[in-house]
């Protein structure tokens, strides 16, 4: 049992370093091939990708993780850190070329799924409650490392699903449009709002093992509990009021493009479907649209399916 543990251990504490090099390693090459190609990523995403490997470094070698052992609010912040913050930076990092070789091979295909929020709804809510029932998440928290490894896997997974289905490069369903975008987010974050409720207002320590750890803070095990949930809904109140807010002003900007596609093309005489225009200015395309417009090109594709 002691080697088997220890194998445990060793694997835990390797398996999150080795994963991030060999993350930055495939994305690294990925980027330079595709400069050398013309396709240059922007730098800001980059930074973004950076910023994503950093969060996790932050979550898994700072003093958080060893408090995350002791207390549940610590463990909070390192669970949003992974699911929330860092799982936003990888998502902006990306692009549709740099995903093209993985979303290509057979095993990975099914990735494609992550532009749909139904999927990202789904996978949130479920990963979500099913590691924190007691057994399970103190079974991940105290009994396992490799468990817990899995854990935070499924947590990270499960925020890379929401932010790719909200922001990331694949094509999203043509019904997500701006409410529906709205609604997603809403619906998204308040399945943790309901969690974080039960954690606040609990009259019951729910997980009863960090007790040790609580009394050496000096706080007891309900005040690290209702703790643990104002940082879980503090966090999702502010991603939630900067998420809504930018949607509609993405709303806004986009509901103005599309206006102005369909009014230069009614001035240069082009016949041009409201629907083209409002597809091409979700996907980013407005200005290759625009030009197209302006060169007087394609006239009978305008007012076609895009």
């Amino acid at each position: 049992m002691p080697a088997v543990a220890n194998v445990d251990s060793l694997l835990a504490d390797w398996l999150p370093p080795l994963s991030l090099m060999v993350i930055a390693t495939a994305y690294a090459i990925r980027m330079i091939r595709l400069g050398d190609s013309g396709r240059p990523v922007p730098r800001w995403r980059q930074a973004f990708f950076v910023a994503g490997l950093l969060t996790l470094a932050v979550a898994y070698v700072s003093p958080i993780d060893d408090l995350s052992d002791e207390m549940l609010t610590w463990h909070m912040v390192q669970h949003l850190l992974i699911m929330d913050v860092a799982a936003l930076f990888f998502v902006l990092g990306l692009t549709g070329p740099l995903m093209q070789p993985l979303l290509a091979m057979r095993g990975f295909r099914w990735m494609r799924h992550l532009a749909n929020p139904l999927f990202a709804l789904g996978a949130w809510a479920i990963l979500l409650y099913v590691w924190h029932i007691p057994a399970l998440y103190e079974a991940a928290t105290f009994d396992s490392n490799l468990i817990h490894a899995a854990q935070h896997l499924c947590f990270f997974f499960a925020g890379v699903a929401f932010w790719m289905s909200l922001l990331g490069p694949l094509p999203k369903p043509s019904w997500f449009n701006g409410a529906m975008s709205a609604g997603f987010v809403f619906a998204i974050r308040l399945i943790g709002a309901v969690l974080a409720n039960i954690l606040m207002w609990s009259g019951s320590v729910i997980y009863a093992r960090y007790a040790s750890g609580e009394a050496a803070h000096g706080i007891s095990g309900l005040s690290d509990q209702g703790m643990a949930g104002v940082v879980m809904m503090a966090e999702s109140t502010v991603i939630t009021l900067a998420v809504l807010s930018w949607l509609i002003l993405r709303w806004a900007k986009h509901d103005t493009e599309r206006q102005e596609l369909i009014d230069l093309a009614a001035a240069r005489g082009v016949e041009l479907d409201p629907a083209r225009a409002e597809r091409a200015v979700n996907a980013g395309q407005g200005d290759r649209l625009r030009e197209r417009i302006e060169s007087g090109s394609a006239r009978s594709e305008l007012s076609g399916p895009a």
